[in-house]
């Protein structure tokens, strides 16, 4: 696992969202080859669910529970931290036994009572800010 109390670089890489198993697990496996060959800390980052999406019919997700499965078999094949982003303070609670980082997206990094869930999980939490 990725030694998150550090100031050493590693790295956040992965699909925007979780879109199928298949490349989920194509993408971890060439990250984890590519960051053990130059010795580089990985974090597998997709999220399960996209809330930010200009259009209503824009893809948000293959169904929540169904994502969390792939990231957590993700996880367990190729034993990497995961990181996945969190939209309502509900989705913290739900995650919080898969994930080793909550992400908040940038425009969402002002709610307060969303910072504070991701918070008491104890996990690692990752501020997106936008300029």
């Amino acid at each position: 696992m990725v030694n998150l109390n550090t100031d050493k670089f590693f790295l956040i890489a992965g699909p925007c969202a979780v879109e199928s198993k298949e490349i989920c697990f194509q993408i971890a496996e060439e990250l984890k080859a590519i960051t053990t060959d130059l010795n580089i800390p990985f974090v597998f980052k997709a999220s399960y669910k996209k809330a930010n999406r200009t259009k209503l019919d824009s893809f948000s997700s293959i169904g929540e529970e169904k994502a969390l499965q792939i990231l957590a078999d993700v996880k367990s094949h190729f034993n990497i931290p995961i990181l996945t982003d969190v939209h309502e303070t509900a989705d913290c609670e739900k995650i919080k036994d898969l994930v080793d980082i909550i992400q908040i997206p940038a425009f969402l990094c002002r709610q307060t009572e969303l910072l504070l869930a991701a918070g008491k999980t104890g996990k690692a939490v990752n501020i997106k800010k936008g300029q």
